[in-house]
This record gives C-alpha cells, structure tokens and sequence, in this order.
C-alpha cells in the first residue's frame, strides 16, 4: 500500500468516525459464525468475558438428564470455548431452557428453566473464578418451578417475576426477590397495576426500579390457544422501595409488542432488541432505546450490517461494546417446506420452519479509529502485511470464524 493510499484510507476513517460522533450513530462491527448453536439460553458478562448456560439446538434430547453446558466468551479474542465441568450430577442443573441467569460479582446465579419433562425451582451458584458449580442453602418462602420468567438485580437482590408455572400449569403475576448476602427469599406484596400474565418478557433494574417490557401476555392466566396471545407496547415499573407498580405514560417511536426479544442497558438507556410477535408472523432485528428519565423510546439505526430477524437470543454488554449472540429465525424458504394440511403451531412445524444460530454480532457504541480502520481495510480487501503485527492480530480475530459448532444451521434434527 502506497502513501496516498494510507492516506485515503486514514481520511475515510477519519470522516466516519466523526460522522459516527456528531449524529450518535453505533456501528454493527463483527459477524462471526461457529459459536454455541443455542436458543432460549441465559448469559451474563462478568469482566471481559460473557458466560452462557444452557439453552436447546432443535434436534437435540432434551427428555434425558444430562448436565448444563457452559460456554464462555473471550470479548477481547472474540474465542467461544466450552467449559469441563466434572462435578456430581446433585450440584450441577440439567440441560434446560427458559431459565435465567444473573451475575454478582464472580458468582453467577441460575435458576428456574426446564427440560421437555420438568421445570425446576433450585437455586444455583457457578463460580467464574473456579469453574465450579455449588447449590446454595437458602432460607425463606422458594418460589415455584417455572419458565420463560424474568430476573435482574436490584440493589444486591434477585428480583423473579412471572412466568409459567410447573405444577399449575398457568401463568403468575407474582414477585418473587432473593436477597443475595443473605440467601433468603421472600414472596414480595405489591400494589398498583401489575402486568398481566405473561412470559418470555425482560426485566431490567435500574436506580431501584425494575423495569418489565413485552412478553406473551394471556389475560386470563390459563394458556389454551395461540390465538388467545396478546402483545402490548406498554411499560411497567415496579419501585422497589415502595412495591408499587405503574404503567409508563411512554412517548416517541414505541417498538411494537413482542416476546422473546431482549433487553439490555447502556448508559442508563434500556435497549430492546428483536423478538417475535406470532399476531403479525413476524420476527424482528430493529432496535429501540428508552430513556426512564424521559419515558422517551426512540427508534435507533447503528451503521453497518447487523443480525437477521430472530427470537431468543442474548445479548450482553461489556465496555462500550453489545455481545449478541444464538437465536432462532424462519428459514428463508420454509414456505415451500410445509406440507398444506401442516398444523402451524404444532412442535414439530416449528421444528422444521425455524433454524437456530451459531452466530456473533458485536454492537460497538463508540467505535475508535482503530476499529473503523481496521473494519475498512477487510472491506477493501487490502493487503495487511503493511500492518503491525498487533494490528493484524486483532484483524484476524475480528475476521476468523469460531469453531464451536461445525454443523450446517439448517439441520432439522
């Protein structure tokens, strides 16, 4: 590369980044395939790296009893890695779907979830700083067994908050909060309007208030039919110092209601990604932020080429960066592959029109020089060998696939 052309591409740059600067705008910066093939798992960051339990890959058992997976994110290698657990079956959960998981410091709490046979309502502790799993003893009143719930933290306590339930087979408008110093539960009485029934919605915590957004929401509590599903836009609080709820008065560009989408905070600001709305058939990739002090939601564009529509993924923020990861979307051509008397809500139609993604997108708030530089010169297609060393390094990490998942994403079990 000449001097001239270092120059243009320096001043390219240059005009993007500061482009980048004036209006706001994020940029999509990495796209790598071959991580965990996950959907409806739980992830959370904890330092410089993102740790992700669970979750199910269509086509897999999920009926025999077999011990979580964890996967782990270097968000400096952008490297996915599974970790050896060998450990006693009593302290380590089964494979699941629909549970949460919450970070405290270096330990990392999970529970709720289930497999194809059983939901589970016991508490566990991994320990990122040993690669251990352990089962706290817990005091107080435990919730019940449940699924598609919610959970964040709150000033030092783990707030659960609806979902379905196991032995009841219904759905709960209950709050349920852990305090985490003292692993004591208690059922938390609250007053205002709560949310309708729901799962599959978020929870997000912030300057005491936990904030609850989408979900499948069935008003009367008993699920029989997926025509009876409703989605609304509406945002809840609950002020946890009074347990009081309220219905935001939101303005601005209102995402439309949705489940299994997910929600992260940036700077104050909840950010809602993706999901899917079964009244409109429609699965989503826009993004949204809203502003608690404004009660303001805006609709937001990042540079670049971001995911495809999906369901189910995670999506955790480090730094000024927003790791997305695994999901599940419509196949492109899963039309022409469902046969004219096939029962679209049935386990197995779903089965065959969604495929689950192995995918990485990097979401970069405030992306440096050196990033869009980088981003050009594997645009341009140039010639990096002019390149430092550590430069072309962190080119390659940002370029080079994963190999966690060496299968097709089009397999059908």
């Amino acid at each position: 590369m000449s001097e001239s052309q270092a120059a243009l591409l320096l001043g390219s740059c240059l005009s993007t980044r500061d482009s980048a600067l004036v209006t706001g705008v994020m940029l999509w910066t990495v796209e790598l395939a071959g991580g965990p093939q996950r959907v409806n798992h739980a992830a959370v960051p904890v330092g410089d790296r993102i740790y992700s339990f669970g979750g199910y890959c269509t086509g897999e058992n999920y009926r025999t009893i077999r011990n979580m997976d964890v996967h782990v994110l270097d968000t400096v290698t952008y490297r996915w890695k599974v970790i050896d657990v060998h450990q006693t079956r009593k302290v380590v959960p089964f494979q699941r779907y629909g549970h949460t998981a919450v970070a405290f410091g270096s330990l990392v709490y999970v529970w709720g979830g289930r497999n194809d046979n059983t939901a589970c309502n016991i508490l566990y502790c991994f320990d990122t700083s040993t690669h251990q799993w352990s089962v706290p003893e817990v005091k107080g009143l435990v919730p019940e067994a449940r699924d598609g719930h919610s959970a964040c933290i709150v000033n030092d306590h783990m707030y659960i908050f609806s979902g379905y339930l196991e032995y009841m087979e219904s759905y709960t408008q209950e709050v349920h909060t852990l305090n985490l110093r003292t692993m004591t539960w208690s059922y938390v009485r609250t007053n205002g309007p709560s949310p309708i029934y729901r799962d599959f919605h978020t929870a997000t915590g912030i300057d005491g208030v936990m904030f609850v957004w989408g979900g499948r929401e069935v008003p009367s509590g008993w699920y029989d039919s997926p025509e009876h599903e409703e989605y609304s836009s509406e945002m809840y609080a609950l002020d946890t110092t009074t347990n009081r709820w309220s219905i935001i008065p939101a303005s601005g560009c209102i995402p439309i209601g949705r489940r299994s989408h997910s929600a992260f905070v940036y700077k104050s600001y909840i950010y809602v990604f993706g999901g899917f709305n079964s009244k409109e058939d429609r699965h989503f990739n826009d993004l949204h932020r809203f502003d608690p002090v404004s009660q303001h939601w805006e609709c937001v564009k990042p540079l670049g080429v971001g995911p495809c529509p999906r369901r189910r993924q995670s999506c955790c923020v480090v730094g000024s960066r927003m790791f997305l990861f695994g999901g599940t979307s419509p196949k492109e051509n899963y039309e022409d592959m469902t046969p004219p008397d096939d029962d679209a809500f049935s386990e197995e139609s779903t089965d065959r029109r969604l495929k689950d993604h192995n995918d990485l997108h990097v979401l970069d708030f405030e992306p440096s020089l050196k990033t869009l530089c980088l981003i050009r010169v594997e645009n341009l297609k140039l010639d990096t060998s002019w390149l430092p060393r550590e430069l072309q390094a962190l080119l390659e990490v940002m370029t080079l696939p994963n190999k966690i998942t060496p299968r097709p994403l089009n397999h059908t079990g």
